[in-house]
């Protein structure tokens, strides 16, 4: 093996060449849609080619299968989330339902916030949900958690200032 390290494009390629129809039949055993199979393919590049830096792996596929989860993970995600808006939206009366465009804003400000929710620790987020959706108080909270009541009230400004940045895109 040589001692120089492709560069970043070259590895991708490389990577993309050698492993993206592997990857492709991998992602369609894990997904119904062929088409969403090809779309977390390209995803997983496009990932790559994101990263400020890239090492030769050892194990390429492991890899790849690595970055292709967690996005299989957020389409679920957010697939569920949207499921469960449009539940939501079916409980009210037709005549008070938003716009279709109104909905798709809708959509795209839960999938920001949700995008942003998924930075916190799994402990903030899920004092956070629990306060929000579930409308538990704190101290109710902090008992679920095992957390004291000021850290239930640290976790929930850390989800709110999340909130704020999904919706007007910069910190409080």
């Amino acid at each position: 093996m040589s001692s120089v390290q492709p560069s970043h494009s070259e590895l991708v390629g490389a990577l993309y060449r050698d492993h993206r129809g592997w990857l492709l039949a991998w992602l369609r055993r894990n997904v119904a849609c062929a088409s969403r199979a090809e779309d977390l393919s390209q995803d997983t590049f496009v990932r790559l080619l994101g990263r400020a830096e890239l090492h030769e792996p050892r194990e390429p596929r492991a890899f790849l299968v690595a970055i292709a989860k967690g996005l299989l993970f957020d389409y679920f995600r957010r697939a569920a989330l949207e499921q469960a808006y449009l539940t939501e939206l079916m409980l009210i009366p037709q005549s008070e339902h938003p716009s279709p465009e109104a909905q798709q804003l809708i959509l795209e400000d839960l999938k920001a916030i949700d995008r942003l929710l998924g930075k916190l620790s799994s402990k903030a987020r899920a004092a956070f949900l629990h306060s929000r959706l579930d409308g538990m108080g704190h101290a109710e909270i902090a008992q679920r958690l095992g957390v004291s009541v000021p850290r239930v009230r640290q976790y929930l400004a850390q989800g709110i200032r999340q909130c704020y940045i999904a919706l007007y895109g910069q910190p409080l």
